[in-house]
Order: structure tokens, then sequence, then C-alpha cells
């Protein structure tokens, strides 16, 4: 008896592509729906994308965890007060509230090479499983490749854009967030590393370059730091990120 015969579920002649992504193909199919175990496995995938929306950053460990790096690390916020009103006003997840202005300005630090800023964004999850590993591994290499670095900032309910607002307070010659990615089915914990070189208000997304799917499952964080380094290198020597600055590493000349 063949195994569509037992089981009731015709195969999908896709099967073999479910080794290499974790994306949901070749489900198969029972009559004329999706089997019950995809049908339930759906619905788990969906309620981890939405609890990691309304997750919250784990400050203590965070913070504990990025001063390993004898770093400075100022926690800060955007003027999106609550959750639900930074789901319901991107424009006030780019800027700081007057507290946290107040707060970077006192700093009294001269203008560093680098600012390493870490958010929330769509997914605190994807901030307290990736970004402390990800953290101290880039700035030993930072370090080692003779750059200063600014104290690393550390945002609630912050969004890509606020780079720019913190960029403007402490005017680091180049700026990076690790932030938390919009969640999908597969991949809730997934982070994002946002690169821009002279952070200042006003800037818009094509004078960023983005590195997506920072996680063990996804891009590694030891190869996300060799990109990151890679844009780095490349910013400071052409002096400008964005469209205009191409990630080649690796191709051939």
């Amino acid at each position: 008896m063949n195994e569509s015969r037992k089981t009731g579920i015709e195969p999908d002649e896709w099967e073999p592509l479910k080794a290499y992504t974790n994306a949901r193909i070749a489900l198969g199919k029972t009559g004329v729906s999706i089997p019950l175990k995809e049908s339930l496995q759906f619905r788990l995938a969906h309620a981890h994308a939405k609890d990691a929306v309304y997750s919250r950053l784990n400050t203590a460990d965070l913070q504990a965890d990025l001063a390993s790096t004898g770093l400075p690390v100022e926690w800060v916020k955007s003027q999106a007060g609550t959750r639900d009103i930074y789901l319901q006003r991107p424009d006030l997840g780019r800027m700081l509230d007057a507290s946290s202005v107040e707060q970077l300005q006192q700093l009294n630090s001269s203008p560093a090479d680098i600012n390493i800023i870490v958010a929330d964004g769509l997914s605190a999850t994807a901030i307290n499983e990736n970004a402390g590993s990800v953290v101290r591994l880039l700035v030993e290499k930072i370090q080692q490749a003779g750059y200063s670095l600014a104290p690393i900032v550390l945002v609630e309910q912050g969004r890509v854009a606020i780079t720019d607002a913190i960029g403007g307070v402490l005017h680091p010659r180049l700026a990076i967030i690790l932030i938390g990615e919009r969640p999908g089915l597969s991949s809730f914990d997934s982070m994002g590393a946002y690169i821009t070189y002279a952070p200042a208000p006003g800037l818009t997304d094509e004078r960023r370059n983005c590195i997506s799917n920072i996680r063990e499952q996804g891009l590694p964080p030891a190869f996300a730091v060799e990109k990151i380094m890679y844009i780095i290198n490349s910013a400071f020597r052409l002096q400008l990120t964005g469209v205009a600055l191409k990630d080649n590493a690796g191709l051939l000349d």
C-alpha cells in the first residue's frame, strides 16, 4: 500500500525542497484541504509571530550582556509610550522622547566613529535571543579595526529611523541599529542590522544598508558580523551608505 493511501495525504512534488527552507511549501493535501497537522502548525506559527510583535525587551539581561563589552549602555525610549501606540503611530517610534534627548545630550562625549544601537522593533524576542552575541563580536571586530565607539544605546519602542534622531545628538560618523524584524510565519525571531553613514534627522531609507534574517536558523551571528564589517569598511572608504554601496563581498573582481 502506498503512503498516500495509508495516510490519506497526497504527496507533493516539491517535497525535496523542504530540506533547504523553513518556508511553508510542499504541505500536501487531503482532498481539497491541507492536512490537519499542517493547519495546526500554521496556527502555532501565527501565534508565535503575534507574540513576538507584543514581546518586550528583557532590559536587565540585555543591559548586563551589552555592558560585558566594556562600553557604557544608555537605555532610552521613543515617543511611542505604549506598544499599541507604537504599532499605530510608526512616526513616533522614529523620534526620541524629551527625557531621552536630554539623557544623551548629557553624555558630553566627543563624536565617535561608530554608534551601535539596539532596538526592539517589531520583535523584541529577536533582540533578546540574538543581540547579545552579535554586539559582543561586533564590538571586538570594530575595536580590532581601530574605530572608536560611542556608548551603546538600547531603545524601547524604536523604529529603524530612530538611528537618525540619536545621530542628531551623538554625531557619530556611522551608526548601526540592530532591530527586531517583522515576524514571519517561519521566522518570528529574525533580527536586522541597518547601517547609516553620517546619521542625522531627515534621512530616508535609501541612505541605509540592510543585513536581514540574523539568527541561528538564518544568517548566523558570526557571518552577519563579517558582512557588517564589510559594509563599515566600505562606508568609511566611500563616505556613504545606501543604494550607492553594494555588498560585493565574496564576489569575483
